[in-house]
């Protein structure tokens, strides 16, 4: 079975199951939570990936695209409804909740992802719409204009720092990102003669897209509605930091003979293991270069390259990154062993 339906196999039915839970049955958002917990990781010890092929993705990639980003708004709106409707018990909703925001981490993020880095101005307005929805819109500015340019580095907030916990990276990479974003938007439309406050800068379609969505939470629920909508951000925020903290964590850009910092290369950035859901997780539709030097793409290289590879799943590796202690001694030792290697290389 081609790469682009196992990953529709995978990602489609959580999401019908989450709008069927909010509008008829809410055992269906149990179902979908499951999914995307048990079943996920169990699928890493039954299932390995496919071989990557070129051409593997077409040509539905942008359709499925498409549909996962309609199945987002779908989610997001029957949720959102659900919570404001008193026949709903409290654990119904708690459920219903937690299923969303595990499938926009899951699914939502690495599909708007890729949508953000497309050609077609519609497909990446999709993607943009996908992250606004949720109060994350400003990662389309800073994840493209400073990430891609400065991972590695201390100038990338997102780039966490070698013994750097989680709850430590998490609210210095959210608010970091958000002003570099900012202000490489604002150098952006000053090299034009423009200010930061025209109608030019994406920040105002971030920031409002962001109270509009809020707006319409409280006219489909009131108060509930709306602090679902924050709570779900947040969650949704948090899981994409966390997508960046695995990749990254403890690899560093050092610093060449010349003077230089040195290009980003296969040992900045730990690979997924041989894991499905892993696969999956890295290779949404359309799948793009994500972390590169505009001529060094790197994380298309399949699991298995001459590259650091995280010892368990992603989504292994994620509850492991919440208990800081047993993070660092499962990672702050490859971390070291990974970039010992690159000095040598530059030394030799």
């Amino acid at each position: 079975m081609p790469t682009i339906a196992r990953y529709a196999v995978t990602t489609l039915p959580p999401l019908i199951l989450i709008t069927m839970g909010a509008v008829t049955w809410v055992g269906y958002g149990a179902l979908a939570l499951i999914w995307l917990t048990v079943l996920a990781a169990g699928l890493d010890h039954i299932l390995t990936p496919p071989e990557r092929a070129d051409g593997d993705h077409a040509p539905w990639s942008d359709t499925l695209s498409v549909v996962l980003s309609v199945g987002h708004f779908t989610v997001l709106g029957a949720v959102l409804w659900a919570v404001a409707q008193p026949g709903m018990s409290v654990a119904g909703k708690i459920v219903l909740v937690l299923a969303a925001a595990s499938a926009f981490g899951q699914i939502s993020h690495p599909n708007a992802h890729e949508l953000i880095h497309r050609r077609p101005r519609l497909l990446s307005a999709l993607g943009a719409a996908v992250y606004t929805s949720v109060g994350f819109g400003h990662h389309v500015s800073a994840h493209r204009l400073v990430h891609h340019r400065h991972v590695g580095t201390l100038d990338d907030p997102n780039t966490p720092r070698a013994g750097e916990s989680f709850w430590a990276y998490l609210p210095r990479a959210w608010a970091g990102s958000f002003a570099a974003g900012w202000t490489c938007e604002a150098d952006r439309l000053a090299r034009k003669g423009q200010t930061a406050q025209t109608l030019a800068n994406p920040y105002l379609l971030w920031v409002g897209g962001a109270l509009a969505a809020l707006l319409a939470a409280v006219a489909i629920g009131g108060g509930v509605s709306a602090l679902t909508l924050l709570f779900l951000g947040f969650l949704t925020g948090a899981q994409v930091l966390m997508s960046d903290y695995l990749q990254h964590y403890g690899l560093s850009r050092l610093t060449l003979p010349s003077g230089r910092v040195e290009p980003v290369g296969p040992h900045h950035s730990w690979n997924a293991p041989r894991g499905f859901s892993s696969y999956l997780m890295m290779n949404a539709p359309a799948h793009s270069e994500h972390h590169m030097h505009p001529d060094t793409p790197y994380d298309r290289l399949d699991p298995g390259a001459d590259v650091p590879t995280l010892p368990h799943a992603m989504p292994v590796m994620a509850m492991i990154a919440l208990v800081p202690r047993a993070w660092h001694r499962v990672m702050d030792k490859r971390a070291a062993k990974v970039m010992a290697a690159a000095e040598a290389r530059i030394a030799a």
